[in-house]
């Protein structure tokens, strides 16, 4: 007889990530023989730089690199951040005092909301917007409030809007730029506004930033802003832009005491970062703007491809989006971005994600990831075309 341990009432705040379960459905379907095919998730199957590779089987390769690590990651990393961050943004960074490197950024939204949140607080985050965000924040039991996104403001807040709302208890506001799921782009009039609303109402801001090389010939950072390390802090990832997910490795940027109580949790969470793969993270920042040029590439063209199978479902797009995923609205004909993805399983055997999972101003779109290669988008275009009287 098994005992009955009730869980943690904060769990009732979160549900089991949509992927996790749409990914048991997937299975499912192919334990039953039908071979479904994935263009839903941003998991990326290019491979990192050779010289990335082989630096991690290098440092794999000495008994002496298996140890446990620091907290701060080793000066190395750090310092490749800064240099990342002088190089591609302009950003001058302490690597000293204002790089603290990350196992995933993911882990670093986590950290930052136990870090600065508890009952009482509020926190803004975007609607759509990466479910992370609310699902970290109301496990640390702050109120999470949520900022509305369209088409008509390009994707970016209503800042004056927001400011008729009450925001006396807000303490972070969540951004995201490049924006996922919808490809928007900032620029730094954008952030500049943004800096002085945060400091009007004394709200940190905390930029998500992994998509800014992926089809982006002008990646930038809202610390690039004068004055934006006054009142923000930045999340990166070389998840997406090196091409590196599986590895675990971010890192959190901004002023020290931004970043101090981050790292205070965050001691308390891991026993730091595989030294090897610290290593061959610095080598993966050394690469150069032509690494990406030939990664986007890859991309143009797949996104090519996405642009067709779109234009086959009579959905709308903005060609201009950056990111690896493309953002579409659904044809008039469906009710919601669900019923196009579940009519595309049933009948296709694909699977798309529904853009409501990112919040209801995504209920009417749909998002496909790029992460795939041609010769998938085009069987893809073949199943929907072999039933295109259903769509």
């Amino acid at each position: 007889m098994s005992l009955h341990i009730s869980t943690a009432s904060r769990l009732n705040s979160v549900e089991e990530y949509y992927f996790s379960t749409k990914l048991k459905q997937i299975a499912q379907f192919k334990a039953e023989g039908i071979p479904v095919i994935n263009i839903g998730i941003g998991s990326p199957d290019l491979a990192p730089s050779q010289k990335t590779i082989d630096a991690l089987t290098a440092a794999a390769a000495n008994p002496n690199n298996h140890a446990y690590q620091g907290y701060q990651g080793i000066p190395a990393l750090r310092k490749a951040f800064t240099d990342f961050y002088a190089t591609h943004y302009q950003v001058t960074l302490n690597s000293d005092s204002e790089v603290l490197p990350l196992i995933g950024s993911k882990e670093g939204i986590m950290h930052i909301a136990m870090a600065y949140l508890e009952a009482g607080d509020e926190t803004l985050i975007p609607n759509p917007g990466y479910p992370t965000y609310q699902a970290a924040c109301s496990l640390a039991g702050a109120k999470v409030l949520t900022y509305e996104l369209s088409e008509k403001t390009g994707w970016l807040p209503d800042l004056k809007a927001l400011e008729l709302r009450d925001l006396s208890k807000v303490k972070i506001m969540w951004v995201n730029y490049p924006h996922m799921p919808t490809g928007a782009k900032a620029d730094h009039v954008f952030f500049e506004e943004l800096r002085k609303f945060a400091l009007k109402h004394s709200i940190l801001i905390v930029n998500d930033n992994p998509y800014s090389f992926i089809l982006n010939d002008k990646p930038i950072s809202m610390l690039s802003v004068p004055g934006m390390m006054e009142v923000g802090i930045e999340l990166n990832s070389l998840s997406k832009s090196h091409n590196m997910a599986g590895w675990r490795i971010g890192a959190l940027l901004g002023k020290s005491e931004y970043l101090n109580p981050v790292l205070k949790f965050k001691s308390n969470m891991d026993s730091g970062m595989f030294l090897p793969l610290q290593l061959a993270a610095v080598e993966a920042l050394s690469a150069d703007i032509k690494w990406f040029e030939q990664q986007n590439e890859i991309y143009k063209s797949r996104q090519k491809r996405v642009f067709e199978l779109l234009d086959l479902l009579a959905c709308t797009y903005d060609k201009g989006q950056t990111g690896m995923f493309v953002w579409a609205k659904t044809p008039d004909n469906f009710s919601s971005g669900y019923a196009l993805s579940d009519q595309i399983l049933i009948e296709n055997a694909v699977f798309i994600t529904p853009g409501g999972i990112f919040g209801s101003q995504g209920n009417e779109y749909i998002r496909i990831s790029l992460c795939a290669k041609e010769e998938i988008f085009k069987e893809v275009i073949q199943r929907i075309k072999s039933k295109s009287n259903g769509i």
